[in-house]
């Protein structure tokens, strides 16, 4: 029987390819509907503005919690005699009893009382201290002895937003002293309702403790060492200063001039001009900055603008020297002195006789 031809043809499987499994890669993009970014940056600002409020609110019921409990116990005292062992007997109790507040260890407890000693009135606590946290009173209490001067603090605070440990800059460099005492002819110069304002935005001394000077620093050093702190600089000139520029061009006549430092005060609706100066005040820094002042207004100053005003910040001044050179200029200008130590306030005999700030807020985290 003849063989049959084996055939050349193998059979071949076909393999149907699966479909392809959507991938974030594969999907189509999600076009977002119109005003949908808007609503979105909207929401985002109400939350956050909602989180800001809720933990403010917070902030004040603990700070009044704090303030009764103190009170209750200084009236218990005097009532019934009670000993400090009381107290840390209830302090031990309390923690027991809200193990996640934190917040009762006997030192802090302490402070409750003396919290409550310091400020009798109710008022005070509502519309004031209880608007800063817990640390920053605590810090009050501790470095602070008198009581107008923590409530001017307390203002401050909450004025120009201070975290703690700016509030404890401004306690040891007496911001509470330094505030309006720059010497000026404001009240010549200025409108009745801008010169109290624009005197107490000036300040004598500046302290720029952060600054490290040289023997033979220039004015040019200087200034360049400021704009490299300006955050610092700022803070330290107050809430409301913009900073403009540095060595900002005045051209007048065939000449140019060069301001040191150039700021805008959101407040005082006005341009601040800043002359550094290296040595003791001189009558001729009054002339050229009212020079300074009349160029700036002349070639910067918008219809809106308020007249600007001056700052010299010497090394060093002479009181009378300063009132009779600026009696009879026509700009207003302001004088104080720069400095960059601080001056510790604190009793050597009191430190390290109160629990630190530190101490209070790792007791309150616990």
């Amino acid at each position: 029987m003849p063989k049959k031809k084996s055939s050349s043809r193998t059979s071949v499987k076909v393999v149907k390819r699966p479909k392809p499994i959507a991938t974030a890669r594969t999907k189509a993009i999600v076009v977002m509907p119109k005003g949908y970014a808007e609503l979105l940056a909207a929401l985002k600002e109400r939350i956050s503005a909602a989180q800001l409020r809720a933990a403010l609110a917070v902030n004040h019921e603990l700070v009044l919690l704090y303030w009764h409990i103190g009170k209750e116990i200084i009236e218990r005292q005097d009532k019934e005699g009670w000993g400090s062992k009381v107290v840390e007997r209830l302090a031990r109790d309390l923690h027991k009893e809200f193990p996640d507040m934190g917040g009762f260890s006997r030192s802090n407890m302490l402070y409750m009382r003396a919290f409550a000693e310091a400020y009798p009135n109710s008022l005070i606590v509502q519309q004031l201290v209880g608007q800063i946290p817990w640390g920053h009173n605590v810090l009050l209490l501790s470095r602070v002895k008198k009581p107008e001067h923590r409530l001017w603090y307390a203002q401050a605070t909450i004025t120009n937003g201070w975290s703690r440990a700016v509030l404890d800059v401004q306690i040891a460099t007496h911001a509470h002293r330094r505030q309006g005492k720059a010497i000026t002819n404001f009240k010549r110069t200025l409108p009745a309702d801008r010169s109290d304002l624009a005197q107490q935005t000036l300040k004598d001394p500046y302290t720029f403790e952060f600054l490290g000077i040289a023997a033979d620093m220039r004015e040019r050093d200087l200034e360049q060492a400021l704009v490299d702190h300006i955050q610092k600089v700022l803070l330290e000139l107050g809430t409301g200063f913009a900073f403009v520029g540095r060595q900002v061009v005045l051209k007048v006549g065939r000449k140019e001039y060069k301001v040191d430092l150039l700021f805008y005060h959101l407040k005082l609706r006005c341009y601040v001009v800043v002359d550094l100066k290296m040595e003791a005040f001189e009558p001729e820094h009054a002339g050229k900055m009212n020079f300074y002042l009349t160029a700036v207004d002349a070639q910067m100053r918008h219809p809106d603008d308020k007249p600007s005003i001056g700052l010299l910040l010497c090394k060093d001044n002479d009181k009378l020297v300063v009132e009779y050179a600026l009696r009879d200029v026509a700009k207003p200008i302001g004088v104080a002195e720069w400095r960059t130590r601080l001056v510790a306030t604190l009793p050597k005999n009191l430190r390290g006789a109160l629990p630190s700030v530190k101490d209070i807020e790792r007791e309150l985290s616990e």
